[in-house]
């Protein structure tokens, strides 16, 4: 039922990936000795933290018995760093522990009941946020008296809003997803869904701010007790130390340079290893200035192969996309030769998990971490598109490249108007004046056949229909009459008649601008409508290519076969409909030779051996397969 957890927090690829983060590998180092040195101190040969001995005070470092010398009470700095390392540890983590306790448990009942029990949960942390968390947490020591145990308090009080506004605002978006309503349908209770369906998708957030945020609770810890509100004497720790030494920091600095140097250290170490954790449990945040990273290709195009013609607008060379990092790479894309002529139709069909999107991705060079493309080239009408700049690539997409994506709600930002949306795509290619870039936003609703459009230029997408949302990312795409249309199973989320409607628009607008097109989709009856010519992709590889109506009437590889078995067809109501057997195999688990072999009711022994190409079987038909040789 929970289908959007996020699964395992330690995944094997998380793991590859930490061992390949430097930083994170130095702060699981620092975190681990120090931990290490403070859970074990009552078993260290150490002296006693607490005895103190006038005649033996200030003794200099490198001191028989006192390795880095005595305080100003005659008390060991090791014994005196060892142990208080540990408090400032103890308090921190528990600080930690507390806060994101009440900051989840609150974010959960806020998020998901809404109403009054959002509106007083969510007043008392605003009045919280409303003090800088620092002053918030002097005054509620003030008021309890010092202590650790009373700095611990205010230190994880002060930082429970974090923690609850963060929880809150994923709950509101997980709770109105499908999964929880499919609970709900199952019967299950309130708190059942709080704590079987909507914890597990929050608890890597929290356990990544925890990660985070802990490192500035022990400065935190440490900051309380240098000015005396924390730890009491003789208690050891950090900040207290470092507190009392600045006294003698003409005559013997090392008094309180010592304590500070473990703080940097230890903050410095939990800080790497926060984000080396923020990295393993969200790739997602692995980007750049919040955005994706240019792919790079590294292949080279192989020898003898023809450049592309003169009036080529596309040509695909070998290209290659994988997912993973470092050597644990899966390929998610094998391969891939097409080429594509100004104003034609190519149509790409398949299974979901086939490659069709991550082959759209990398065309337009938004492949998402960890994926990355690792050879081949993509000539868009004569230029190297992996190896155009940034800012090159950012210029075409939208322009002469342009998108219309599988779910237009989630493309549409839900807080700008249809018209403001149109116009922003128009100026962030074009010089033109908002008021024409409106006029033309109403001319292009008006094309794609969007009902009032002068009327439906100021509504939100949340208030159109599925059909009119597609309309509207159609006009987007159209907007700058770009050369090349890349559609990604647009039509898969609507109903039969609209379905209809759109695929004729598409055709027309294709038409009509001369504009090509690559069409996505798991239907061979859908695309056969507007494109005459398709690749069949099956586990990240060409299977079969072709005109259309070959495919349709002399199918050549099994998969195109099982695919057109799962059709229905008008007028063929006695016509049974086969479903594939098995499933598409995972990414990390490729069968060796031919990757429909353990699917296909044509199997060989030498299917399961032999490395199999794309083979010629007439008049621009290739097939990969032994049967077809």
């Amino acid at each position: 039922m929970s289908g959007l957890v996020i699964g395992n927090l330690w995944p094997s690829a998380g793991r590859r990936r930490l061992r390949g983060d430097r930083f994170a590998l130095l702060g699981l180092l620092l975190v681990v000795v120090l931990t290490v040195l403070a859970l074990g101190a009552p078993l260290l040969p150490l002296a006693d933290p607490y005895a103190t001995d006038l005649s033996q005070r200030m003794l200099a470092a490198g001191s028989r018995g006192h390795p880095l010398g005595t305080d100003q009470l005659g008390r060991d700095m090791v014994s005196r760093l060892v142990w208080g390392m540990r408090t400032s540890l103890a308090v921190g983590a528990f600080a930690v522990l507390i806060a994101a306790l009440l900051g989840t448990l609150i974010g959960l009942i806020a998020g998901y009941f809404r109403g009054w029990p959002e509106a007083l949960l969510m007043r008392g942390i605003d009045v919280l946020l409303a003090f800088p968390y620092l002053l918030l947490a002097l005054a509620i020591v003030a008021a309890l008296g010092p202590g650790l145990r009373n700095a611990m308090i205010a230190i994880a009080v002060a930082n429970v809003p974090f923690f609850a506004r963060t929880v809150r605002g994923a709950v509101v978006e997980l709770a109105e997803l499908e999964f929880v309503d499919a609970a709900r349908l199952a019967g299950a209770g309130r708190s059942r869904i709080l704590f079987s369906e909507l914890l597990p998708n929050v608890l890597p957030v929290v356990v990544i701010m925890m990660s985070t945020n802990l490192g500035w609770m022990i400065l935190e810890t440490a900051g309380l007790s240098f000015l005396g509100l924390g730890a009491q004497p003789p208690t050891a720790d950090l900040g207290s130390m470092l507190g009392a030494g600045r006294e003698f920091l003409t005559t013997a600095p090392r008094v309180a340079i010592l304590p500070g140097l473990v703080i940097l250290v230890l903050v410095i170490g939990v800080n790497l290893l926060g984000d080396g954790l923020r990295d393993l449990l969200d790739p997602r945040g692995r980007r750049e200035m919040g955005s994706r990273p240019p792919a790079a290709a590294t292949g080279d195009r192989p020898e003898g192969e023809p450049g592309p013609e003169a009036d080529g607008l596309l040509r695909v060379e070998a290209l290659s996309t994988h997912f993973g990092d470092g050597a644990a790479t899966c390929p998610a894309l094998d391969d891939l030769w097409f080429d594509l002529g100004a104003g034609e139709r190519i149509a790409v069909v398949g299974e979901s998990g086939s490659g069709k999107t991550v082959m759209a991705l990398s065309l337009l060079g938004l492949v998402p971490r960890p994926g990355r493309i690792v050879g081949g080239r993509i000539l868009f009408q004569g230029g190297d598109l992996l190896r155009m700049s940034g800012e090159q690539r950012r210029r075409l997409r939208g322009d002469r490249v342009a998108y219309i994506p599988q779910d237009p709600m989630t493309a549409l930002n839900p807080v700008l108007t249809v018209g403001a949306q149109l116009v922003e795509t128009m100026r962030a290619h074009r010089r033109i004046d908002r008021k024409d870039a409106l006029r033309r936003a109403v001319q292009l609703l008006e094309r794609v056949r969007l009902p009032g459009p002068s009327r439906q230029i100021d509504a939100y997408p949340h208030e159109l229909s599925g059909g009119m949302r597609q309309r509207v990312v159609i006009a987007m795409a159209l907007a700058n009459d770009p050369d090349l249309l890349i559609a990604d199973e647009p039509t898969t989320a609507l109903d039969v008649r609209v379905q209809a409607e759109i695929l004729k628009l598409m055709d027309a607008l294709c038409a009509e601008r001369g504009a090509a097109l690559i069409f996505i989709s798991h239907d061979l009856g859908v695309v056969a409508r507007v494109c005459g010519r398709a690749l069949v992709l099956y586990a990240g590889q060409v299977v079969e290519e072709g005109g259309m109506e070959t495919l349709l009437s002399q199918p050549a590889h099994p998969y195109t076969r099982a695919l057109l078995a799962c059709v229905p067809e008008l007028g063929r109501p006695d016509k049974l409909l086969t479903p594939i057997p098995g499933q598409a195999p995972a990414l990390d688990g490729l069968p060796p030779a031919c990757r429909f072999a353990p699917r296909c009711g044509y199997v060989q022994d030498r299917c399961r051996r032999q490395t199999i190409g794309l083979t010629s079987c007439g008049d621009a038909h290739r097939v990969r397969c032994i049967r077809a040789g």
